[in-house]
């Protein structure tokens, strides 16, 4: 197909010139004795204009055309294209391939659902915006190459087809022809055997790497997803951060021209939680977690009596206009995270408003507004619990509720931090002295909190860390373990019998027989990275065919059903309902 140049790239410098060009027709406005196009291709959109339009065939939007034609200043330029200065003059068109009306608008702004847009996916990924969201996918990867190659990491591809390991969330299974009744799983993510590559002395490995984890799925998640993988050896915390950090100011700088300040801040885990509600805070904006357990306790509310946590969250400015069934609703996010409710006190006139004040002394209730420093206006929410993880998650997604309706995080503006000193392990809820791994059972505890391995196991830090961006967890890692002695001693606090480990991990945990490095890594959510480099909140717009909520691509149907042929050849029969 003859083209002489890229739509999106005519500038000044070729008026005059002759060109061919090709593309979708993205707009036509027929004034009579005046025909305008807006021609679009890869690169862009550019103006094609005629005088005799009903010398030219007939064309509707989306058709595919050929057009020749000569490159001319515009009287009026267009300052919202980048072609707007010029335009060019039909000599010549040809419609190539016509088109049906597309279901919805194909420009930035579209009047489409978005269950529509996966479904006509193709049609969706003309729209400029969409487009250049992949276009900034592609450059983001591309960096990550050229700055892992630079530091001497190699990239190595890990096995699709993997055995079933416990990592947190279902495995999607995949059953063997060969081997009736065993399953591969599909990985959740390369951890083991890029510990092995350690193992293998490679030193510095990396893949772009496909993840897959059959969980419940909202905006920031996808059933198939993308890491950055990354794994090093005889490197400690501190080089693998400041190595990462500046990886990734280089990504921001050549993406959205963000310069990062280095070095990043780093958080402790329970400063986060304590301050923020959250292991993933977005410190863009301050409304911050109390402990207000000295005041409340005092009271002659029976309710808090033999709690262990009281807190609050104050709201400046919204006393007033919390009605009693926005209070409802808050009562309901509250119970997601097990707390049994949150109450509110209002400041009105210089004192404290609300049904919770008859049990408090006006000695008690001078203390809180002091202890706070509330203001005329101001909300009081809070709650109590017996779990300290319950009540910081409960208020944090409150905090990030009100900071949403508020309008408190500026556009455009980015929060990068680490969180560090993540707690070792998990506490199971209902079966006291098991545990659960809080990253995954590889983490190296800190060499200071070994000893508290076999007395209080729920006291013990990692060399955890997480890289938070704008709220959202863009990735994590950690250092592991790298003797025999200390990972077994992992599996047995968290109930794993010695069948079970040797089951599950046996070809893994024998690796370590033969000299293990010391090694650690990280891996970023390239498909979060790049929703918050475009400025997307939905993590289905950076991914070219996702699923939706129900995990269901609506463009293909899938998942779909399969032929009694297919399941015999596997040796599976479908357990009706």
């Amino acid at each position: 197909m003859e083209r002489s140049d890229r739509n999106g790239e005519l500038r000044l410098k070729d008026v005059g010139r002759k060109v061919t060009l090709v593309g979708w027709v993205s707009n036509r406005r027929n004034l009579g004795s005046l025909l305008f196009i807006d021609l679009r291709d890869a690169s862009g959109i550019v103006q094609l204009s005629s005088e005799h339009p009903d010398e030219l065939p007939d064309v509707r939007n989306e058709n595919v055309v050929q057009v020749k034609g000569t490159v001319r200043k515009k009287d009026v330029p267009n300052k919202n294209l980048p072609t707007g200065e010029i335009e060019v003059v039909i000599d010549e068109l040809i419609v190539i391939n016509k088109a049906e009306n597309p279901p919805f608008i194909i420009a930035d702004k579209t009047d489409a659902l978005e269950e529509t847009r996966l479904q006509y996916r193709y049609l969706d990924l003309r729209r400029p915006i969409m487009a250049n969201r992949l276009r900034t996918r592609a450059k983001i990867v591309r960096l990550f190459h050229e700055c892992l190659d630079a530091e001497g990491f190699c990239e190595i591809e890990t096995p699709i087809l993997n055995l079933a390991t416990p990592e947190g969330a279902r495995d999607y299974l995949v059953p063997s022809r060969l081997h009736h009744g065993r399953f591969y799983a599909l990985p959740q993510s390369p951890q083991l055997f890029k510990q092995l590559l350690m193992i293998g002395g490679m030193e510095r490995y990396y893949q772009i790497a496909r993840c897959f984890r059959d969980e419940d799925l909202r905006a920031d998640r996808q059933p198939e997803f993308t890491q950055v993988d990354i794994e090093t050896s005889f490197l400690d915390q501190d080089q693998i951060l400041t190595m990462m950090e500046k990886l990734l100011a280089r990504i921001f700088k050549e993406t959205v021209n963000y310069d990062v300040p280095l070095p990043l801040r780093r958080m402790k885990y329970w400063d986060a939680m304590d301050k923020y509600g959250s292991d993933k805070p977005d410190t863009r904006y301050d409304l911050f977690l109390h402990d207000i357990k000295g005041v409340m306790a005092k009271s002659e509310f029976a309710g808090f009596q033999g709690q262990e946590f009281i807190k609050g969250l104050v709201i400046p400015d919204k006393g007033k206009e919390t009605s009693r069934k926005k209070l409802d609703e808050l009562q309901l996010e509250a119970r997601k995270f097990n707390l049994k409710g949150v109450m509110s006190l209002k400041m009105e006139n210089g004192a404290l408003a609300g049904s919770f004040t008859k049990f408090l002394s006006e000695e008690q209730q001078k203390e809180l507004i002091a202890s706070l420093d509330l203001k005329e206006d101001d909300l009081l929410l809070f709650a109590s619990s017996n779990s300290r993880r319950d009540i910081d998650f409960g208020l944090g997604a409150l905090r990030i509720r009100f900071a949403k309706e508020m309008g408190l995080v500026k556009p455009g503006t980015y929060d990068l931090l680490w969180v560090v000193d993540f707690p070792m392990f998990d506490p199971i809820e209902g079966q006291p002295g098991l545990y659960s791994a809080e990253h995954h059972p590889f983490t190296r505890p800190r060499d200071e909190d070994l000893p508290l391995l076999d007395t209080k196991p729920e006291e013990v830090l990692a060399y955890a860390y997480d890289i938070i961006i704008n709220g959202y967890e863009a990735g994590g890692g950690t250092l592991r373990i790298y003797d025999h002695d200390t990972q077994w001693k992992i599996f047995k606090i968290m109930g794993l019998s010695d069948e079970d480990v040797q089951r599950k991990f046996g070809w893994f945990i024998d690796a370590f027989k033969y000299g293990c490095p010391p090694h650690g890594g990280i891996a970023f959510g390239l498909d979060r990275l790049c929703m918050i480099l475009t400025g997307t909140d939905n993590i289905r717009d950076v991914e070219a065919f996702p699923k939706n909520l129900q995990a269901v691509d609506p463009m293909s149907k899938a998942p779909g059903e399969v032929t009694t042929e297919q399941l015999d050849c596997v040796g599976i029969e479908i357990k009706k309902e």
